[in-house]
Formats: structure tokens, sequence, C-alpha cells
């Protein structure tokens, strides 16, 4: 086991499709699915699609929980929950069929109980220092405060490395406290840098002062159909995303964080690691609901994504 990834927030992941969307009607669902869902629990299914091992923690509570928990392992995805005293959410994705436009309702995690946060604690600080990678990735539960999040990140073996991908407050916890990598899209770098960015040089800058500040090694920008900007000391690099057909954006950025892991562990190089994400999240996109990506889609994207010439 190599990688552990964290979910505080997960959820089940309900995706249903419409004739339309009209307001003040009853609207007949058909074509119902239901998938394991959270930023962790995500990469964790991704790493696995893609051959390799990864070790979810996440938030188990009541009937939801329970759902979860069979959702996961049949999908064979390694995991431990952590037991908490509120009911494990469900979000609901809804696509218009007459339009295509899709429709995502995320509902407000269970808020957690100082019991709750001490479990959490001791999960953090019983992962074998032979792991290499702790990612954290998704949202923060309701009322959770951020200090707690700085906490869980330090509680971390000191021989891992950090991969963050989450927002706001959050986020800027984990810039504070110093990790490896950070995947913020650009609407998150705009809060964190507290300025609007229109241009690749203004996103590359503000990705610049996180690296010089020392809140993050690496700096991963993920553009959607733009690709992404890799930031470092040494420099700045960007990625072209191949042209796919897109059934469901939803799980693309976690998609993305799991093939970047995935590939980071094979030892390969980082821009390589970086492309190998891209097209993992391109391959994401072509799928329905939050099937997320597949491994041959993956592989085969990977070839055709490019180095650009990065802004001067």
């Amino acid at each position: 086991m190599k990688i552990v990834t964290v979910t505080l927030n997960p959820c089940i992941d309900k995706t249903f499709s419409v004739d339309r969307v009209v307001a003040d009607r009853k609207l007949a669902g058909q074509d119902v699915h239901e998938y394991p869902g959270g930023g962790g629990i995500n990469v964790a299914r991704v790493i696995t699609r893609l051959g390799g091992e990864a070790h979810a923690l996440w938030s188990r509570g009541g009937h939801m929980g329970s759902r979860l928990a069979r959702l996961l392992d049949a999908e064979l995805v390694p995991h431990a929950p952590v037991p908490i005293e509120g009911e494990t959410r469900e979000n609901l994705i809804v696509t218009d069929r007459s339009t295509g436009e899709q429709y995502r309702f995320g509902m407000p995690g269970p808020p957690l109980s100082d019991a709750d946060r001490r479990r959490w604690m001791e999960h953090l600080r019983q992962i074998p220092p032979s792991v290499e990678y702790v990612v954290f990735s998704g949202s923060l539960p309701d009322a959770a405060p951020a200090a707690w999040y700085g906490d869980l990140l330090r509680a971390a073996p000191g021989g891992c490395k950090l991969i963050v991908d989450t927002k706001g407050a959050a986020l800027r916890r984990a810039l504070e406290r110093g990790v490896y990598l950070v995947k913020p899209n650009v609407r998150e770098l705009e809060e964190i840098a507290g300025r609007e960015m229109s241009h690749d040089q203004e996103i590359e800058r503000a990705a610049r002062e996180m690296v010089e500040r020392g809140g993050a090694e690496v700096v991963v920008v993920s553009l959607g159909r733009g690709g992404a900007i890799l930031i470092t000391a040494g420099g700045v690099d960007r990625f072209s995303s191949p042209s796919v057909p897109v059934r469901s954006k939803v799980g693309a950025g976690d998609s993305m964080v799991g093939g970047l892991s995935a590939a980071l562990v094979e030892r390969r190089p980082l821009d390589e690691a970086v492309r190998f994400g891209v097209a993992a999240g391109a391959a994401a996109v072509m799928n329905d609901g939050t099937e997320l990506c597949r491994r041959d889609d993956a592989e085969r994207l990977f070839k055709s994504v490019n180095r650009q010439e990065a802004s001067p």
C-alpha cells in the first residue's frame, strides 16, 4: 500500500435523467444509478481502475454509510471507514435529455462531533510510515473547523508526501502547513489569491506565489478542457487536454488526481504524471454519471496530451 486517500465528507452520488426539467411539475426519473462519491473515494476508485492500489479512509455514518461501503466493496476498492455519529450524505445528479444539460445538487454533509474528530485523528496517526502519498481530497463537512483540517494534515506520518485537492479555508490551512502538491482549479485559485484571473500569466503568477511562500512544492492548476498548468520552483509547463465527447463532467478533477497519483507511485517523472492525470480527467468525461475513467481510455488519451509553450 503506497497511497492512502482521505474523504472527510463522502457521499453516494445518485444519478438519473428526465425528459425535460420543468418547474412545478412532477418529473419521472429514468436510468437511476448509484455510485460511491466524494473526492478521496473517487481518487481511490480511479487508482484501482488504473491497476494501482489505494486505501480509502472515509466518514461512515448510518444507513447511507452502509450502502456506500457496499458500493466500494462491489468495485473492489480497499477501504477503512471511520465511524461517525451522523448520516453519510447523498448527492443528486440530474440530466435533462432534451438539452443534454446536467444539474448537480450537493447536499450538506453531517457535522462531525468531537468524538468523530478524535477518531479521525487516530486513523491518520495509524497510517503506516511505508505509505508514500496521502491524498486529502474533497470538502470539509459542515461546521468542521478549518484548524482541525490543519491538525489532520500534521497527523499524517512525516515521511508521506501530502497531495491536497480542496478549496477555501481548508486549502488555506494546507498552504499554511506546507504540502507536496495542490491541485486547484482557476476558481479555487482566485479565491485563495483574492483576485480574478483572465489570462494564463495571472494564473501562473498566483501559483508561483504559492510555491515561493512554501505552501506547496508543486501546484497543478486544472483548466478543464484547457488542460493543466504545472508550476514548481524549476519553472512552468502547460499541457493540452485531448478533445473528447462529453457525457458527464462529474469526477473529472478526481480522475486527474487519481491518474497523477498512480503515475507518481510508478516513479514516472512529474511532468509525465501530470500528463497522465490530464488524460485520466479527459477519459472521465466520456462516461455517464460518476463512472470516472477507464484504464484503456486513459492510456490511449495520454499519447495525445502534449506540452505547450508556456506564457512568457
